[in-house]
């Protein structure tokens, strides 16, 4: 038998962004002795470090928000149906506040190293600060799109202008007026950079290797009208949220796409692409997500209102995707994004034709000419989904690393629990129903499974909580069969693990990211996991190992 381990929290959190200032909330509400560390300077997580012009929510921002408060609910009044960073910071804030949340978080925290000792059952954690801190459990709420990536381009640190990527963006106000500023990307961190900043530059040059498809926001304000009859709706509006693939108020048309005729299509299209958010995508057919002929139709239908929308038929031509359909990527939603290279000092260059060749003391060199700029922007993605866990050291049983493990993508089990690394929780990890969904709804989701997971944890005196190989490897095989229906499987983007700037993730093989059953199906299975006692995941009880004292705040 092992010794007594005075342990320094019963959990620690990892991230305040959405999940982990949910997270904090419902372990404080029981009393839970446990803390979070946010590597950043404050809270917010995507909310606190993306500050670049345009960023905002793609979600409806009353769908976006907590659910759990109705207090908080009443409370609170959107400005925007969708909602601007500099707001989403104030409500996460407010948020933290109303519950006095601040009191478990610790900034400036960032976690280098998390080791699991099996003899004592324990996670050993070491934080940048040099600082060793131990737990019983650690959950993650590290982000998915959270760890930026730069291009691989030589010269970048020759620059002697500002640069910076999107992720990095001065918190000081940045004045643009009269600079020749270059934008390298264009995918949504850049259709929105892009939107914003064209008429306030001097000049705007934007670097495209691969163009994305793209549909209207349709923004506007919330009156306070408006805003009443929200509030008296936010049970239904979750309901719908809940019963939706998506996680969003958009219902699939539930119609055959063959069973209607092209000009009802076309009608539906029509009234779509003019509403505000994702109905153009998620209230559509849903033989547009499988079928080649459906996804083609929409696709040539979305190129049309393109064309239209931009006066140079060869630029427009530059700006549709050929080498995948609309909507088999998650779509991002833009403000007259295309209208923006009509304007007279913005430039379009297409890399795939002439590739950058490197970054030089002021500006940009490609195979046919030389740019001069006063600030390069890089808005060229992110390691995505498992990028977060790769850059800390997850030891779990043996010292087998994590990364290691996940290298050829990642095997979860329901997205939340990792073989062979017990006592480790993810609310909103690879594989979990969160990343294809709207996703605070999708947090919310996980939070509470993982929190009732604990509570039967205590109440049944287990300590110690791992998945069975089997059970990983069940739920692996049932993610990755679902890709084998969707169009998506064929597409290069962070949802299949396809980033060009990450070694190792480029062009050749899916990573099988997300959970593609959308949401209904994804609670279904993790309740039912529950209801059967937690089947799958192997609990024992190491209480002897452990200081009960240390286990109460």
């Amino acid at each position: 038998m092992t010794s007594r381990v005075a342990l320094d929290y019963e959990v620690v959190v990892i991230g305040a962004g959405v999940c982990g200032i949910y997270q904090i909330k419902r372990l404080a509400d029981l009393g839970i002795h446990a803390t979070v560390l946010e590597a950043a300077a404050d809270l917010g997580g995507t909310w606190y470090s993306n500050r670049y012009p345009g960023a905002r929510f793609d979600s409806e921002s009353y769908t976006y928000g907590y659910s759990f408060s109705k207090e908080l609910l009443e409370e609170w009044h959107w400005k925007e149906r969708f909602s601007g960073q500099p707001e989403n910071l104030r409500y996460l804030n407010y948020v933290a506040d109303k519950f006095d949340l601040r009191q478990y978080m610790q900034f400036n925290c960032k976690l280098e190293a998390a080791h699991f000792d099996e003899a004592a059952c324990i996670w050993r954690l070491r934080i940048a600060d040099g600082r060793e801190l131990t737990c019983r459990y650690l959950i993650m709420g590290i982000g998915l799109l959270s760890v930026p990536t730069m291009p691989k381009v030589e010269g970048i640190a020759s620059f002697k202008g500002r640069s910076f990527h999107t992720f990095h963006w001065p918190h000081e106000p940045l004045d643009l007026t009269g600079k020749k500023v270059a934008v390298i990307g264009t995918g949504a961190t850049a259709i929105q950079v892009i939107a914003e900043i064209a008429d306030k530059v001097g000049e705007l040059t934007v670097f495209q290797r691969r163009p994305n498809w793209s549909a209207p926001l349709n923004n506007g304000p919330i009156s306070d009208e408006e805003m009443a009859n929200l509030r008296a709706r936010y049970d239904e509006i979750f309901a719908t949220c809940a019963r939706t693939p998506g996680g969003f108020e958009h219902e699939p048309d539930r119609r055959g796409f063959y069973q209607v005729s092209k000009e009802e299509r076309t009608a539906l299209w029509d009234r779509l692409y003019d509403e505000p958010g994702f109905g153009i995508w998620l209230q559509n057919f849903a033989e547009i997500f499988t079928d080649e002929q459906a996804n083609a139709e929409i696709s040539e239908y979305i190129a049309e209102r393109i064309r239209r929308r931009v006066k140079d038929p060869v630029v427009a031509e530059k700006l549709i995707p050929k080498d995948h359909g609309f909507g088999v990527q998650r779509v991002p939603l833009e403000t007259r994004y295309f209208e923006v290279y009509n304007r007279d000092n913005v430039r379009l260059v297409d890399i795939s034709e002439t590739p950058i060749a490197k970054i030089t003391e002021h500006g940009i060199q490609t195979s046919d000419e030389h740019f001069d700029f006063d600030i390069i922007v890089y808005a060229t993605g992110f390691d995505a989904i498992t990028g977060a866990y790769d850059h800390i050291d997850i030891q779990g049983v043996g010292g087998e690393k994590l990364r290691d493990k996940w290298r050829d993508g990642p095997s979860t089990f329901l997205g939340m629990f990792i073989h062979k690394f017990p006592n480790l929780l993810m609310p909103a990890g690879p594989q979990s129903g969160s990343a294809s969904t709207n996703y605070p709804r999708g947090i919310e989701t996980g939070v509470n499974w993982c929190t009732n997971f604990l509570q039967y944890m205590r109440s049944h005196g287990y300590d110690r909580a791992e998945p069975s190989r089997d059970a990983e490897q069940q739920w692996t095989e049932h993610v990755t069969k679902m890709y084998s229906t969707m169009l998506m499987r064929k597409a290069k983007s962070w949802f299949t693990g396809y980033n060009s700037n990450v070694e190792g993730h480029e062009e050749g093989r899916i990573r099988y990211f997300v959970y593609n059953g959308g949401s209904p199906k994804y609670v279904s299975r993790i309740a039912q996991v529950a209801e059967q006692d937690y089947d799958g995941i192997d609990l024992s009880s190491a209480s002897s190992t452990a200081d009960p004292d240390s286990m109460r705040a």
